[in-house]
């Protein structure tokens, strides 16, 4: 009888360790893809967003050497809409008061699918898939056209498209829903990282409409998320940015989107983040290609915070003349802002950064108070701005700011309350400038 008992617990033996190597097996590729337990402590997180396909894309080495365990997308992850040049005479005219046709136009989707495969097979970001989770949202060029919302008629093959180029699940709600808002939970208890991924496209109105951004169904979506179980950080990715509106301070020469384009929107957002009584929320996003971290005090019962990476590829510096790079950050550093956090940690004295960037976020979950060190990061890998958040400082308070318990100060007012003439001395500057160079150059011939 032993013979037996040994051969049937030598089969025993041998189905377990088959069982332990497929379960290995699958472990390793599903590793190999990047592919994180939800019960893994996450303490490095990159994001980026403006990455056009055919560009040189040098700035994968420096987030791989980074080594995070998630990569976010916050938008125009490819550029796939097109543009006409600009021109103010001949049959199609792009500028001017006779402008006869839109300087974007949409792609077919065989050519939207044709870009989405060129930046996924990119070596850099194919080697950043083996060792990080990505997930992402869209912006307006990944959507189909440039500034466009609710109206797009080609939005639904863009959710496949993006959906497909993410590695979405055939099943997944994303596939079924109107638009791809979404959220993910990471960490064990006491070390819960909940990232929320809004869509700022598919629902929304016209710019100049103050109508809404997110629509009725995601509006509902989110008031569930912030509600629901509590996480030590909550971290909602929006393309556009909440919290910065550059457009009231450079307009009307410059204009950039953003939520303060949308003022009833933003303040619900606040109200609905100051309701929930949630803890250790801020904001990541992209679009303007440039990089900036931005505060505000009066949004909720703790301080808001703006961690803003554009782009990965597309950045203001890298469009105008080396020489001209010194202008660009004066000028930055003269237009005014209330929301833009300084810190002598920034490489520039404006505390913006117009070369590619992507943002890191590394968490310290061992020390007392736990830290968020948050960064701007150039195609180096070097910190380019930086701002240290203690998680103790992002907890809901006794003091109801919202209602008016703050006083208006820097990271209090508004962009739009600023008195007119400051508020509009960037444009005074630039006009000054140009009549100047307009003034001496005639002087001199």
């Amino acid at each position: 009888m032993a013979a037996p008992r040994s051969s049937s617990c030598s089969v025993q033996s041998c189905h377990l360790l088959l069982l332990v190597a497929f379960v290995a097996l699958c472990s390793a590729s599903s590793s190999s893809h990047g592919d994180r337990s939800p019960l893994s402590v996450v303490s490095r997180i990159a994001f980026g967003s403006c990455s056009n396909q055919s560009a040189p894309q040098p700035i994968w080495d420096a987030i791989v050497d980074f080594d995070p365990q998630l990569f976010v997308w916050l938008g125009d992850n490819i550029y796939g809409d097109n543009k006409r040049p600009f021109r103010v005479l001949g049959k199609e005219r792009t500028i001017g008061p006779w402008k006869n046709v839109p300087r974007f136009f949409p792609s077919t989707e065989q050519e939207m699918r044709r870009r989405y495969q060129l930046a996924k097979s990119n070596p850099g970001y194919s080697k950043l898939r083996q060792t990080a989770q990505v997930i992402g949202t869209w912006d307006d060029h990944d959507y189909g056209l440039n500034d466009a919302g609710k109206e797009f008629s080609g939005k639904n093959t863009s959710q496949r498209l993006l959906l497909d180029f993410l590695d979405e699940a055939d099943d997944s709600p994303r596939r079924q829903q109107a638009g791809v808002y979404t959220s993910y939970l990471y960490g064990p208890k006491g070390k819960q990282v909940k990232v929320i991924l809004l869509d700022t496209r598919y629902h929304r109105d016209p710019l100049t409409s103050d109508g809404t951004i997110l629509g009725d169904s995601q509006w509902e979506w989110l008031e569930k998320e912030l509600n629901g179980p509590e996480s030590e950080i909550t971290i909602i990715a929006s393309s556009i940015q909440v919290i910065s509106n550059l457009s009231a301070t450079t307009g009307p020469l410059f204009h950039t989107e953003s939520w303060g384009w949308f003022p009833k929107e933003r303040e619900r957002l606040y109200k609905l983040i100051h309701n929930s009584k949630r803890s250790g929320i801020f904001f990541i996003s992209g679009d303007v290609h440039f990089g900036e971290i931005t505060r505000y005090d009066c949004g909720g019962q703790y301080p808001l915070y703006d961690i803003t990476s554009s782009g990965l590829t597309q950045a203001i510096e890298k469009v105008v003349p080396p020489f001209f790079a010194f202008a660009v950050r004066a000028i930055a550093w003269l237009t005014p802002t209330t929301m833009r956090v300084s810190s002598v940690k920034c490489r520039y004295k404006s505390c913006t950064y117009a070369q590619p960037n992507f943002g890191a976020i590394q968490i310290d979950w061992d020390v007392v108070p736990q830290k968020i060190k948050v960064e701007v990061r150039g195609v180096n890998g070097d910190p380019a701005i930086a701002v240290d958040i203690l998680l103790s400082d992002l907890q809901p308070s006794n003091t109801n700011t919202l209602e008016g318990a703050c006083q208006h100060g820097r990271h209090c007012s508004l962009e739009i309350d600023l008195p007119w003439f400051w508020r509009h001395s960037f444009a005074f500057t630039f006009l000054a400038l140009v009549s100047g160079m307009h003034f001496s150059f005639f002087h001199c011939y």
